[in-house]
């Protein structure tokens, strides 16, 4: 049974994670955003598909999510969440060298992560400070849901 959002082609389900309610939308076919603001009720088969991956994830089932995802921004922030989507599940990357790959700044890179549409799809928990230093996260949370994906994952043996 399919419920009508408000915005045309936008459809949004929410789903119980150990982190909190997070919220799926999908517009035209993709994943474009994910916040922790309950309230989706519609069911599309992509909801439906993206929410048992969440849910496979959290419970170690998963290491990867295979959905289309579209980010709405600028060729940079597109950049840097194309790199994000490429550290590996249980990896971490810092700031610098994502920036070094991409030709931007460290700042820029954390803007782009702090903005970054679609949190935990797009694995910017994965993205550390220099020397692997941990540092903010923009969901729900802050730094303790980016410590709690990270011990999901088993990365950063540092986080006991």
């Amino acid at each position: 049974m399919s419920r009508a959002s408000s915005e045309a082609g936008s459809a949004r389900m929410s789903v119980n994670t150990p982190v909190g309610v997070l919220s799926l939308t999908e517009e035209d076919g993709a994943i474009t955003r994910v916040d922790w603001q309950a309230g989706g009720v519609d069911d599309t088969p992509l909801l439906r598909q993206a929410r048992e991956q969440i849910l496979a994830y959290f419970a170690g089932e998963r290491r990867a999510f295979d959905l289309p995802l579209r980010v709405e921004g600028s060729q940079a922030q597109r950049a840097v969440c194309a790199a994000m989507l490429e550290i590996p599940h249980g990896e971490t990357r810092t700031y610098g060298e994502i920036a070094r790959d991409l030709g931007q700044s460290a700042q820029a890179v954390g803007r782009a992560c702090g903005g970054n549409p679609i949190p935990v799809l797009i694995p910017c928990h994965r993205v550390m400070g220099a020397g692997g230093k941990l540092t903010g996260y923009s969901g729900q949370g802050g730094v303790e849901t980016k410590i709690a994906l990270l011990r999901l994952e088993g990365a950063g043996g540092f986080l006991i």
